[in-house]
């Protein structure tokens, strides 16, 4: 079996269109990755796709983010700023782990540390085990630990958040209840859809660990990627500081540029479904690897000039390109989520009040009202624990 790589945005937009092609980079992940959204194709994956994108239609994820995330993301960032001194990183996961929590369905009816801390820990293993490919640990020992996470997992958190919503839909078939009193989430609307995506109380189980995993790792690392960037862009240009302190829209422009240069995985994978010719003039055979390199393709000078590789958020891109390049993938595989963490391109008519800014917005604005620093004595250190370039501890400070 032979391995192609794609290189350059063009050529990478239409490789990840092609639907002969089908996603191969989460093969050795199957403990928890088997038959979710991101790994099925063909007609399977449009049909879920489609009953789950009501989750995240536009007018609910606006609402989320006006309403509910600053109930999250205040306690949390208020408790940081008065301790003065946090792991960016952690900080990170716990924010959007209880997001991701809410979106896939998990209640937590104690609303304790403990507890939150004890789901915080089953998210990271599974987004090891999701991860697989590009961690540099003991593969198998990372499965093992999957494996039992799960269990412990449908112990404390997933067969009561998937009872209570089987009564709930138990009442609604019998009208006893409207359809507006049933949870907006993931495990809610496949409970509704059960019989007729035909999947399993397994499959679902998995689909709602994916999604309180996915987003999770890769909001919390996107916004400390954002975080990093736009500090060192504050220090060395100036006559920035009060857009950034002022501006949402000049601030989720800082959050796409970021998103561009730092996508949650630098590439992409893809396995032939049959002999498929490429934009590139490359042919590959049925069971041959395609490797689409995201990162290169979302750093393309022909698309984002010269100075491409560099942050830059005042940078004009052609219209039809989105500013965050390849990063929340495109055609059947783009990313539900999309709106609810990066918000919505603005055009010259936006309304600032009621404009979707993306959940990381929010994030870095909350960490810059509190003026959180780099700690001066605890640099930030890369995760050598993965080939994905991402920062293992940030240590920030707050003002006084």
């Amino acid at each position: 079996m032979e391995s192609t790589k794609v290189i350059g945005y063009r050529d990478a937009f239409q490789t990840l269109t092609n639907r002969d092609l089908a996603q191969s980079l989460y093969d050795e992940s199957a403990i928890i990755m088997q038959d979710v959204i991101l790994t099925t194709d063909g007609n399977e994956h449009v049909k879920r796709r489609k009953t789950e994108f009501h989750v995240f239609r536009k007018e609910i994820s606006k609402k989320y983010e006006k309403y509910d995330f600053p109930n999250i993301l205040n306690p949390i960032l208020d408790e940081a700023a008065f301790k003065g001194n946090a792991n960016l990183v952690e900080l990170g996961h716990i924010v959007t782990m209880n997001v991701t929590a809410d979106i896939a369905g998990i209640d937590r009816p104690l609303k304790s540390k403990n507890e939150t801390e004890n789901l915080l820990r089953l998210v990271k293993i599974f987004s090891e085990g999701a991860t697989l490919v590009h961690s540099l640990k003991n593969k198998e020992i990372i499965k093992k630990k999957v494996f039992q996470s799960f269990k412990e997992f449908d112990k404390d958190f997933y067969m009561s958040s998937f009872e209570r919503r089987k009564n709930l839909l138990n009442l609604f078939k019998k009208g006893e209840i409207n359809e507006d009193e049933l949870p907006k989430d993931i495990l809610m609307i496949l409970l509704i859809n059960q019989d007729k995506l035909k999947l399993s109380n397994d499959v679902i189980k998995r689909e709602v660990a994916f999604y309180l995993q996915a987003g999770s790792h890769s909001t919390a690392n996107a916004s400390v990627h954002a975080f990093h960037e736009i500090i060192e862009w504050k220090e060395k240009h100036p006559e920035d500081k009060f857009k950034l302190s002022n501006d949402m829209f000049f601030l989720q422009k800082c959050v796409f540029e970021t998103l561009r240069l730092h996508p949650a995985s630098p590439v992409a994978w893809r396995k032939a479904k049959c002999p498929v010719h490429l934009s590139n003039l490359k042919t590959v055979n049925e069971g041959d690897n395609v490797v689409i390199d995201l990162l290169g393709s979302n750093r393309d000078k022909s698309i984002f000039g010269e100075d491409a590789e560099q942050f830059n958020p005042h940078r004009k891109i052609l219209e039809k390109f989105p500013p965050w390049g390849l990063s929340f993938g495109v055609g059947v595989h783009a990313c539900l989520g999309r709106t609810l963490d990066g918000g919505e391109i603005p055009d010259q008519d936006s309304d600032p009040s009621v404009h979707n800014y993306g959940l990381i917005t929010h994030f870095i604005k909350g960490l810059l009202d509190r003026d959180a620093k780099p700690s001066k004595d605890n640099p930030p250190v890369r995760d050598l624990n993965t080939q994905r370039p991402n920062w293992g501890s940030y240590s920030i400070t707050f003002r006084s």
